[in-house]
């Protein structure tokens, strides 16, 4: 199987800071990979990369072969704030992002899309009638409208209570057993990287490179108190520490 995702030998600075040193890593085909490290080591950084928002770096960054130079639609990006058009209702907030390819179906799609997310309901809703777990959700269906190779989350539930992550990291491996997209996430929260991912990115201080990888070999769906998840928790805690 040929990777999707390739990152050879990636280095980025800031203002004379080295941020990321040769940074290495392929993704395969429909792959959950969550990144964890320590604060300010180059995670977010390197999903900005990933998505083509910034350019000037060392080393290449390829969805299929093809480099990524500039943002496009093979590589979506949800952020840590849902980030909504404030005058947009939830209907045309997610239909923003959509393909051209879905113009003549962009209605039915759309509604696919609330569905998916539990938010039928809500389509005519404004932003700021939403809670921030709706928010969230939103900002989801938005991601997957363009219909991304490649979905890049920004620690997506960190600003969520505890009951709304748990639900919303559900909602997230129930599209990923539909739409099977390739997702590549920042989490600081290790229990919400081994409960998603098929692998775990462990980067060190910065200039971060790949310091271990950690493989999560257990079906989907995963209960939160496995003992093979928790002799991984200890493994990775060791790790960050």
């Amino acid at each position: 199987m040929s990777s999707l995702l390739t990152i050879e030998g990636v280095s980025k600075s800031f203002s004379g800071s080295q941020i990321l040193r040769d940074f290495n890593l392929t993704v395969e085909p429909s792959e959950i990979i969550s990144l964890l490290g320590p604060s300010g080591c180059g995670k977010s950084t390197l999903l900005r990369l990933v998505a083509g928002l910034d350019p000037v770096h060392q080393g290449q960054i390829k969805v299929k072969d093809l480099p990524i130079t500039a943002p496009g639609r093979q590589v979506g990006l949800m952020f840590q704030e849902p980030r909504l058009f404030p005058w947009l209702n939830v209907r045309d907030n997610v239909a923003f992002g959509l393909a051209p390819s879905r113009k003549d179906t962009k209605d039915k799609f759309v509604a696919e899309l609330l569905a998916e997310v539990g938010l039928t309901e809500a389509a005519d809703l404004l932003p700021r009638q939403l809670s921030g777990g709706m928010a969230q959700r939103v900002a989801l269906a938005r991601a997957l409208a363009g219909e991304p190779e490649v979905l890049l989350l920004d620690e997506p539930f960190s600003a969520l209570d505890a009951f709304n992550r748990m639900r919303l990291q559900d909602l997230v491996l129930k599209i990923w057993q539909d739409y099977r997209p390739t997702m590549l996430m920042v989490t600081h929260d290790i229990e919400e990287a081994l409960y998603l991912s098929d692998r775990v990115v462990v980067l060190g201080e910065k200039p971060a490179g790949v310091r271990e990888i950690i493989e999560v070999k257990l079906p989907r769906p995963r209960n939160r108190s496995d003992a093979h998840l928790v002799k991984l928790r200890s493994q990775l805690l060791t790790e960050l520490v």
